[in-house]
């Protein structure tokens, strides 16, 4: 558990710097000179670092020993928010963001198979789910904390901050991660990463993936200004709604973690399913503030609850080669909610209105239950079973 737990430290300090950015936006655009939309690259920028860095770094680090790895990429966060909190200008700020990101994206994919590799089979979707946890508590205290710092003591302490959580991850992983956490499977070679990414429990659950982010980013890029003119709450109950769905999101993802240990497959054909109900009840009662809230809680909890068996099916079933195929997990997300976010604002400015995001979420929440059944059916007629892990050299 300690090891975890090790791991679990720097998933939130990886968290927290890429959410908290919005927290600070303001005092970050008017401290290096530019405008609050130009700033707003600097959260575009890490997602794309995410997303397009993450893979390669892994693949290109592929022969190096995990632990040592993941100390080194935890190492390149802890000196990179010290670099953001000196940066001199917004260019410069926002290339040290990037690299941080392209750290965070293989950080995630490694840990989510180091994380597997330290428990039972039964216990996959809880190791997941605890890493993933990270992203979630980060939400709820780091991103509220990092903010506060920043309004009190300006946004580049907020930056210092996570330099020093950056040093007691590294700490971490160094005194409670097993020497004995091998190599990035070294004697798999690129085509075979690349073949099993043909699996249809890979690309199907890609698919999902990208579902599972229309449904939830399509609204929650928008949630304020949905609160606001739909649901008509008062300004200072925003971050209260906002709270509450991040202990959905956190009491979401363990409960998902439980599921995907008992009955993967099923749960999640059964969670996505009500998510689209979900969905579809948000657009019914988003005029009525107190259904709206408690139906805001429930979906936020439904968010990562589903997000658990997708990843551990991911990697249950590309044990045998799983640098590419882990790595594309945190990138999947992300291209994901660059994608919501662009077909939200598509939606606002075709005149369809904030009401109207839900529907695109449940829509998609119903192709995904759709895809999820077709290759449920088509793994159970195969009778395939899940790949061995690839041997540690």
């Amino acid at each position: 558990m300690l090891p975890l737990i090790a791991l679990f430290i720097a998933a939130f300090a990886f968290g927290t710097t890429e959410f908290v950015i919005a927290g600070v936006l303001p005092q970050v655009a008017d401290g290096l000179g530019v405008a609050i939309p130009t700033a707003g690259y600097l959260v575009s920028g890490y997602a794309g670092g995410i997303a397009v860095g993450g893979p390669l770094l892994a693949l290109a680090t592929k022969r190096f020993s995990r632990k040592a790895l993941l100390l080194g990429l935890t190492a390149a966060f802890t000196i990179g928010q010290a670099a953001c909190a000196l940066a001199p200008d917004f260019a410069s700020m926002l290339l040290l963001r990037i690299a941080v990101a392209v750290a965070h994206g293989a950080y995630f994919g490694v840990a989510m198979v180091v994380a597997v590799g330290l428990v039972r089979e039964d216990q996959r979707g809880m190791a997941v789910a605890l890493i993933l946890s990270g992203l979630t508590v980060s939400n709820v205290i780091g991103v509220p904390a990092g903010t506060a710092i920043g309004n009190i003591w300006g946004w580049r302490a907020t930056f210092w901050v996570m330099c020093a959580l950056g040093v007691v991850a590294f700490a971490a992983i160094g005194a409670l991660l097993p020497r004995t956490t091998g190599s990035s499977s070294p004697s798999v070679s690129l085509g075979s990463e690349v073949r099993v990414l043909a699996r249809q429990q890979v690309w199907t659950s890609l698919i999902i993936m990208l579902m599972l982010m229309i449904g939830q980013f399509g609204l929650f890029t928008y949630i304020t200004p949905t609160l606001l003119e739909v649901t008509g709450l008062d300004e200072k109950w925003i971050p209260w709604v906002l709270l509450l769905n991040g202990v959905g999101a956190t009491i979401g993802v363990f409960v998902g973690g439980r599921l995907a240990d008992w009955k993967l497959m099923p749960s999640l054909i059964a969670m996505l399913f009500l998510q689209a109900v979900m969905l579809a009840l948000i657009y019914a009662v988003s005029p009525y503030p107190l259904p709206m809230v408690t139906a805001i809680f429930i979906w936020g909890g439904l968010n990562f609850a589903i997000g658990t068996p997708i990843q551990t099916r991911i990697l249950t079933w590309t044990a045998d080669a799983s640098n590419l195929a882990s790595s594309l997990i945190p990138s999947g997300f992300n291209v994901g909610i660059a994608l919501a976010a662009s077909l939200g604002a598509a939606m606002l400015n075709a005149g369809y209105g904030y009401r109207s995001l839900p529907v695109v979420g449940a829509i998609a929440m119903l192709v995904a239950v759709a895809v999820a059944l077709a290759s449920h059916v088509w793994e159970w007629r195969s009778r395939a079973a899940p790949p061995l892990p690839a041997a540690a050299e």
